[in-house]
């Protein structure tokens, strides 16, 4: 079990048995989550969450009737319960294409990760999502920043990234985390990397968006990407 006071409740959403019996897999394997309920299209997503009231949705972005994108927009909008924060919504799907990422972001989506991830990343997007973090695939983000690289300075002048010296208020070990997240390794993964305790990476990311001004992965990836003035490898 985790330092969560209680497990992470998660609703599937998909249309397919074996990705469903997949995922209950994966969440019985782990303590810090549980499987709330399941739907098989997008209009028993949106009454499944009603009534389940999970910390986070997988939803698969196309399905039967309604697409999971759709069902994102109305369970965020018309969210119920004024006492319970909405769910956060965790975009599972086979298709990275930029416009099921475009119309899944802007329809409320915290995350957007594959169904070829490993069990691993989908485990520890989940517990990003939960935490009140976005989490998307890595080639999602590198197409992200190469999509925000490509705006006119116009439009970006009332975000303006932090100043380079800003990092400079990062120790060394924050700016290899921030580095790592930015190519998209998940908690595990960079503290395999580095040597280090999960709990001590999601502590240092969550330093290094404080100091430096940011939400969440996607803007520490677009800002170490400007900083370092070059694509990561």
């Amino acid at each position: 079990m985790t330092s969560r006071e209680r497990p992470i409740r998660v609703v599937v959403a998909d249309d397919q048995p074996l990705v469903r019996d997949a995922i209950r897999a994966v969440l019985e394997r782990h303590d810090d989550t549980e499987l709330a309920g399941t739907a098989t299209d997008g209009r028993r997503a949106i009454t499944t969450t009603f009534e389940c009231r999970p910390d986070v949705v997988l939803m698969d972005v196309r399905m039967p009737g309604m697409t999971g994108v759709e069902a994102t927009r109305r369970i965020l909008a018309d969210w119920p319960y004024a006492d319970i924060p909405r769910p956060r919504v965790l975009m599972l799907t086979t298709f990275d294409l930029d416009e099921y990422v475009h119309a899944a972001l802007r329809a409320g989506a915290a995350g957007y990760i594959l169904k070829d991830s490993s069990i691993d990343r989908l485990a520890d997007a989940i517990a990003v999502i939960a935490d009140g973090q976005a989490m998307l695939a890595p080639s999602v983000t590198q197409r992200l920043i190469r999509a925000v690289n490509a705006l006119p300075p116009t439009l970006l002048a009332d975000h303006p990234a932090p100043p380079a010296g800003r990092l400079n208020a990062l120790t060394d070990r924050e700016r290899e985390v921030a580095r790592l997240a930015a190519r998209g390794l998940t908690n595990r993964q960079i503290a395999r990397d580095l040597a280090l305790s999960e709990s001590s990476v999601k502590s240092a990311l969550n330093r290094v968006l404080t100091r430096l001004g940011l939400r969440n992965r996607v803007q520490i990836a677009l800002v170490i990407h400007d900083l370092d003035g070059r694509p990561d490898p």
